[in-house]
This record gives C-alpha cells, sequence and structure tokens, in this order.
C-alpha cells in the first residue's frame, strides 16, 4: 500500500470540527436508539460471571471511585469502568451491528462517552455530537479494511471500537486537530482482537481494552503524548499493517454527510446477527407448526454465517451464541430465543442436542448477511421451504422504539426484580436537552 498522507488528519479534522447543528435529526435518533439498547445488553452483561472476574481483578489495582459500573453499585477509576461495561456490553452478543462492517459499534463506544461524563461536566448535544463522530470514525475505518478484515480472524468490534473511543473521548477532551491525530496513533497501536476468542470470556477482553485504551489514547493526547503523523495511511500504519486492499471511498465518501449510525442494526436476539435471519424463519415457522416432528434442516446463509457459525458441537452457552445448529434447534424445539436459550442447561437439554445434528448448512452467494433460506423436514415425509430477505432488527427491518424500551425493561427487571428503569428511558430520549449527563449511567444501577 502506498501511504496516504493527510489521511488521519482528514479524519481528525473531521471530529474536531463538526458542531451538533451539523448532526441531522434521523442521526441523533439512531444514537438515542443505540444508547438504549446499549443499556439493556450492559444491563444482562453485568451480572455475568467474566465481568464479576474483571471487576474483582481491577479492583485490586484500582484506587479511584470516579465512574459507574453499570448495573452494580460498584464504583472504580474511568478507564477500568470504560473497560467493564464495554465487556458487559458486548458479553452475550446482544449488542446493536454496523451491518456493512459488522462492528458491534454501541460497545466500545457509549462506555468511554459515559466515563467522560462523569469524568467533567458534558451537556446532552456533546455528549450526543461525541457518540455520533465516534461511531462515524469506528465505521469508515472498518469500510475501510472490509470485507477482508473480518474473516481473516481480526475481531473488527475491537480492532476499530478503539478508535471510535479515543474519537468520542477526544471531541469531549476539546482536541484540536494535531492532538486528535496523535490520539488516533496512540488508538491505533493498541488495536486488536481475535475472532478465536468468540464463544469464550478471552473475547471480553479486547472488547473492554478498545473502550479503555481509546479514552486512556485521548487523556493521553490532551498531556501532549505525541504520535506519528499519519498512523492510518502510514508507510507501517495501520492500513499497511492489516494487509488489505483500502477501501478509500469507504473511508471517506460522503464524510459529514452520509451518517454510519443510520446503517445500525439492533438484535432481538442474543446471538451472532448472520445468525437471526435463521431464528426469525425457526420462530415463525414453529409458530405456524406448533405439532410438527422436524427430522432434518437444511439452512443457506451468506458465506459469514458458515465462516462464523458453523459449530454443530458446542459445549457451553457462550460457545452457543455463535452457533447456528443450536440457535435453529433451541428455537425450533423451544419456540424461544432469549438468553435463556443460549446457557449451559440449554446446550445439554436432550431435545436440542438430537435436533442439533440434524440442521445442515450451505453457503449461498448472492445472499446478504441479513437474509437466510431453509428447508424444514418434517416426519410426514414433506418439505417446507423458507425465506427471508431482512431478519428483524436489521436496518431494512428495524426494531420499534417501543421494542428496544422493552428489551430494556426486561433486561432490568431480570437484573434485579422491580428496577424502576423508566426514568433512564426517559432520560435517554432526552438527553439532546440536559445540561449534564452525568448521571445518565447511574440511572441503570437499581436503588
Amino acid at each position: 500500500m502506498q501511504p496516504r498522507p493527510g489521511t488521519t488528519e482528514t479524519l481528525a479534522r473531521f471530529v474536531v470540527d463538526t458542531r451538533w447543528d451539523d448532526i441531522p435529526a434521523e442521526a441523533r435518533h439512531e444514537a438515542k436508539r443505540a444508547l438504549l439498547n446499549f443499556f439493556a445488553v450492559a444491563l444482562a452483561g453485568c451480572r455475568t460471571e467474566p465481568v464479576a472476574m474483571a471487576l474483582k481483578s481491577l479492583a485490586e489495582f484500582s484506587g479511584g471511585r470516579q465512574a459507574t459500573v453499570i448495573g452494580r453499585r460498584d464504583r472504580i477509576d474511568a478507564l477500568s469502568a470504560a473497560f467493564l461495561n464495554a465487556a458487559g456490553a458486548n458479553v452475550f452478543d446482544y449488542c446493536d451491528t454496523h451491518l456493512p462492517t459488522v462492528v458491534h459499534p454501541t460497545s466500545p463506544l457509549a462506555p468511554a462517552v459515559l466515563a467522560m461524563a462523569e469524568l467533567q461536566r458534558v451537556t446532552g448535544p456533546e455528549f450526543l455530537t461525541a457518540f455520533v463522530l465516534g461511531f462515524e470514525i469506528e465505521c469508515r475505518i472498518g469500510a475501510a479494511i472490509s470485507p477482508g478484515h473480518y474473516p481473516k480472524g481480526w475481531h473488527i468490534t475491537s480492532t476499530c471500537g478503539v478508535f471510535a473511543a479515543a474519537a468520542a473521548a477526544g471531541k469531549l477532551l476539546g482536541l484540536a486537530a494535531q492532538p486528535m491525530v496523535w490520539a488516533l496513533g496512540t488508538a491505533a497501536t493498541q488495536s486488536a482482537g481475535l475472532c478465536e476468542c468468540l464463544g469464550w470470556p478471552a473475547k471480553s477482553v479486547s472488547v473492554g481494552n478498545a473502550a479503555r485504551n481509546g479514552l486512556w489514547s485521548a487523556l493521553l493526547a490532551e498531556k501532549g503524548f505525541a504520535g506519528p503523523p499519519e498512523p492510518l495511511a502510514g508507510a507501517q500504519g495501520f492500513f499497511a499493517v492489516m494487509d488489505e486492499p483500502v477501501n478509500w471511498s469507504g473511508l471517506l465518501d460522503g464524510l459529514g454527510q452520509d451518517w454510519q449510525v443510520a446503517n445500525n442494526s439492533i438484535k432481538p436476539y442474543p446471538s451472532g446477527f448472520v445468525i437471526h435471519p435463521l431464528l426469525d424463519l425457526a420462530l415463525d415457522w414453529r409458530r405456524a407448526n406448533p405439532k410438527a416432528v422436524v427430522e432434518k434442516v437444511r439452512a443457506r446463509g451468506n458465506p459469514l454465517l458458515l465462516q462464523r457459525t458453523d459449530r454443530p458441537e458446542v459445549r457451553t452457552g457462550r460457545e452457543a451464541q455463535v452457533s447456528l445448529q443450536h440457535a435453529v434447534a433451541a428455537a425450533l424445539v423451544l419456540g424461544r430465543a432469549g438468553l435463556a436459550e443460549f446457557t449451559d442447561a440449554c446446550v445439554n437439554d436432550s431435545a436440542v442436542s438430537a435436533l442439533r445434528r440434524k440442521v445442515e448448512v450451505a453457503a449461498k452467494d448472492g445472499l446478504s448477511t441479513i437474509a437466510a433460506e431453509m428447508d424444514f423436514v418434517t416426519s410426514d415425509g414433506k418439505t417446507h421451504s423458507v425465506s427471508t430477505q431482512a431478519a428483524r432488527g436489521s436496518a431494512a427491518n428495524p426494531l420499534k422504539d417501543a421494542e428496544i424500551e422493552e428489551k430494556l425493561r426486561i433486561e432490568a427487571d431480570s437484573w434485579q426484580k422491580g428496577h424502576d428503569i423508566q426514568p433512564l428511558i426517559d432520560a435517554v430520549w432526552a438527553v439532546d436537552r440536559s445540561e449534564d449527563v452525568s448521571s445518565l449511567a447511574r440511572l441503570a444501577v437499581p436503588g
């Protein structure tokens, strides 16, 4: 790759120069939807063993109580809070997805801006502006190295999420263009995450680090911690090292006009998004055929479906979240696809286990990541063929605002019965009218 001087500076100046009035109403609303969903998935993840273990470990080295750990009464230093809240939001694969890149954009981004809001006074417009800009930088860098980056085994949420956190935190710190380049450079040298860790607690480390290290990169830049002038497109910069043909148009075309937050998708199921069209089909078919006995399932989807979720043998609920065979079998046997269907107990359910072995899958070119085709072969010898072009929750078939609110209510109630989450819902919808958003994360903590 030939170096392209000025690339990082272009992105940095875009972040520095963009104002609240530059962000259209649709992007502002999508940002609020993403935040509501973030609190739902963070509340679901805050009670998991990986988050509890990480909290215990980090608390041994933290002397601060600067920021909120979502869903818990614990307070910890801002960097550790960013780590924990990002890890918790992503642990169940229940977070939002930017379909063009398959980045889960809000998990590493929201924790950084929430931590900043507890370190200094931040108004609602400042908060949302930083969020939308972090989202934009993260997804555009992801687009520049897609589609090859993720299939190689890089966990793109982690590798690109660190830029989101750095850009958003830098915006809230009021960094000028030069320090913003430094922040992105320090983020670039900390970009990491492996898909081999999907389905294991180890995955949460790179997602947590994306939020923590991005926030730290901005804080360092504010103090004059310098970096190279072209960390993204330099001769040995991020793009060169990732060794992908750079999609320059995906990186820069329409910057400030085509807002990536408008391409966001919010999950109705806690599993890899490429599984979702299969779940839609399986659940709808089961509701229409409650007494049918399934002898075989044939599924066809985008090649990414096989690359990431063709896992017929799973041992844990965490692995089940990225197993299309388990997801389909559980949906057909139990008629549901919630958190309970991706647990160790469900993995070991004899009926689910038996049906998992009857699910076949094949790649079909031309199908998008949100489309799928399925055949259900029943005991009477009949074959029932179904298909979908747009999974529920995708940008082409989005969840309603009320459905996202209900997702948050369900997860808040499952964490602690009687937890009144309505004040948080109201605060998110009205965040652009707030003079101080420091209390936002605390509203997710049960009283």
